[in-house]
This record gives structure tokens, C-alpha cells and sequence, in this order.
């Protein structure tokens, strides 16, 4: 997987590149003028229900990090790790709070940006020249009151389905991971399928969860004091642009990886800023996950061989957000 060159497929202009990209993978109108889940649209009722004959064991795994002031963010675009506080306290009595029969309660919020940890990526999130998914004028869609087209309060529902690990750290790297910068091609996925066997197949519909490997090197670092590093936003594994025509052939339902990004950084042209977002959000339409902790349900597929479950991984739908916090549960 390593010496692929970018600009030897797609020549040294990223702009032309992600323009012509575009073109060839648009699902624009797929599914009506008014659509609002993008490749959500693969996963069914029928999908779901197949995917809930997956569990055997009902053994679940959350995939999400905490959320908390520990967290990866350095304050980047005004993002910052979750801010809790509680707001009553055990120190607060029934007399103090006015209850009656010795009753007393304690309570907490938060503020936190709605993608600084565990998350999805809204399908109003990037725009590529001012146009939003479906071919939306973005200025007119996405106000300062939020996403009026494609909020992510409408994908509340649907994103339970049949999940499936590539587990390309432990098919392909060393030690169970890609080193940072390594791009992850199509032929690089397909080589995970094969390898990991027939529960790996993907297709309509599914839900794919990408292990580079490179947060659990981040758990090393911060098991040895050393903190987050570059993890949000720094060099880091990750798809190739050429991935692309494979996210859109396969018709899967949403992506997730265990890195900041998805894509692999610094990304493939020089100057560039996450390039195949520029495609798979507005064009493809396809629903991106960051930040997932995809370890420990590596570690048991690896053990049995199973690389397929039941997968639930609804953002809250908080009205109109481009983005939301999610803590997705795999079943096997």
C-alpha cells in the first residue's frame, strides 16, 4: 500500500480533480429535489432487519470516547473539549431546594461544540463552491440559525443497520497500524475484505468502520503522560482521494474511522484542505464519521473473525446542526 501517487491518477490540480469527482459520483436528485439522509437512502427496512439477525452473542461495544475537558481538541475553528458543570450537587439539601420528604436531586450541563469528540459529519457541514448537498446554494440553506435542508435531527432514526470493520491497521500495517500520511486506496480496502474473509463483504446499504490503528498509538502517548499530540488535525492514516468512485460504487450508508479526519493527512496534493469531504459530503452525500474508538471491537473480531454486526449510531437530533455527538453501539 505504500508509493501511490496521486497526482499520477489525477494530475498535480486538486481543483480539477475534486471537479471532476464530482461530476462522476453525484447522487444529486437520487432521491428527490427535497432529500435530506443522502446515502442514508441505502439503508432500509429490510436492511435493518437483516442486520438485527447478526447478533448471536449480544455482546455490545461502544465505540465512542469520552466526553470530557481531557479530550483531543486544542481549540482549532472554536473547537474545545466538552465544558461539564454541575448545576446541584449532593451538597444541596431538600430544605435549600425547596422538595418535600427529605428529597433531593442533583443536576449538570454542558457546552460543548457538537464535533469535538465521538461524531458524525452532517451532510451540511462542507460545501464545495458554495453549493450544498443535492446541489443546494449553501448561503441560502445553511444560515446563522442552522441547516435548514439537511439538519442532522433527520438522520435521528435511521442509522441502525449492519455494521462492518475494516480492519486495515491489522490487515495491512505493522503491528495493527498504518503509519501517519499512509494513504489507504481502494485496492487497499478490497485487500482488507479479502483478508479478513466473507463476513467483510460490503455493499448496499452498510455501515463502515474504518481502523487505521492510530489511536491506539495515541493511547500510548497518553498513557505515557504525553497527551493528545497532533491526533486533531495532524499528520494522521487515512483514505486516499481515489477512494471515492469506491465510497460512491458500493452504495454503503456511512463511513466512520478512528481519526480526526477519515482522509489521510496532510492530504494528498500540497495546500490542499480535505479534499475528498469536498466530495463525499455534497456530492456522494455520504454521512462521515471521526473520532471513533474502534479498539476493543477489533480486538474481538480478530478473536472470533466476525467482522459484521448490528450497528446503532444516531446523532442527537438537535435541530438544524451540521454535525452531532454520538456514542454508536456494535452488537454481536
Amino acid at each position: 500500500m505504500n508509493g501511490y501517487d496521486i497526482t499520477s491518477a489525477f494530475g498535480p490540480d486538486p481543483e480539477a480533480a475534486i471537479a471532476d469527482s464530482a461530476k462522476r459520483f453525484s447522487n444529486w436528485n437520487r432521491w428527490g429535489a427535497d432529500d435530506a439522509l443522502g446515502t442514508v437512502n441505502h439503508l432500509d427496512a429490510a436492511k435493518r432487519t437483516a442486520a438485527a439477525g447478526l447478533v448471536r452473542r449480544g455482546d455490545s461495544f461502544s465505540l465512542s470516547l469520552p466526553f470530557d475537558e481531557d479530550g483531543p481538541q486544542f481549540g482549532w475553528k472554536r473547537r474545545v473539549n466538552p465544558v461539564r458543570v454541575m448545576t446541584s450537587t449532593g451538597m444541596d439539601t431538600a430544605e435549600q431546594m425547596g422538595l418535600p420528604h427529605g428529597l433531593s436531586v442533583a443536576d449538570d450541563s454542558v457546552f460543548m461544540p457538537l464535533q469535538c469528540s465521538t461524531q458524525w459529519d452532517g451532510l451540511g457541514h462542507v460545501f464545495d463552491h458554495g453549493v450544498a448537498w443535492n446541489g443546494r446554494v449553501a448561503r441560502e440553506v445553511v444560515t446563522s440559525e442552522g441547516d435548514f435542508a439537511t439538519g442532522i435531527e433527520h438522520l435521528a432514526a435511521p442509522v441502525v443497520g449492519r455494521g462492518v470493520l475494516l480492519d486495515v491497521g491489522r490487515a495491512l500495517g505493522e503491528d495493527g497500524e498504518l503509519p501517519d500520511g499512509c494513504p489507504i486506496t481502494s485496492a487497499d480496502l478490497e485487500e482488507t475484505i479479502r483478508r479478513q474473509g466473507e463476513t467483510s463483504r460490503v455493499g448496499r446499504g452498510d455501515i463502515v468502520l474504518l481502523r487505521t490503528g492510530q489511536l491506539t498509538r495515541v493511547r500510548r502517548r497518553l498513557a505515557a503522560g504525553e497527551g493528545w499530540g497532533s491526533y486533531a488535525g495532524g499528520p494522521a492514516p487515512g483514505l486516499s482521494f481515489e477512494t471515492a468512485g469506491w465510497l460512491h460504487s458500493t452504495e454503503i450508508a456511512a463511513l466512520a474511522t478512528d481519526t480526526w479526519g477519515a482522509e489521510v493527512r496532510p492530504n494528498e496534493w500540497p495546500g490542499a484542505m480535505q479534499p475528498l469531504h469536498q466530495v463525499a459530503l455534497p456530492h456522494i452525500g455520504l454521512l462521515l464519521g471521526e473520532m471513533w474508538d474502534l479498539d476493543g471491537l477489533a480486538a474481538d473480531c480478530a478473536e472470533d473473525g466476525v467482522h459484521e454486526f448490528l450497528i446503532a449510531a444516531q446523532p442527537l437530533p438537535f435541530t438544524r446542526a451540521v454535525g452531532s455527538p454520538v456514542n454508536p453501539v456494535a452488537v454481536k
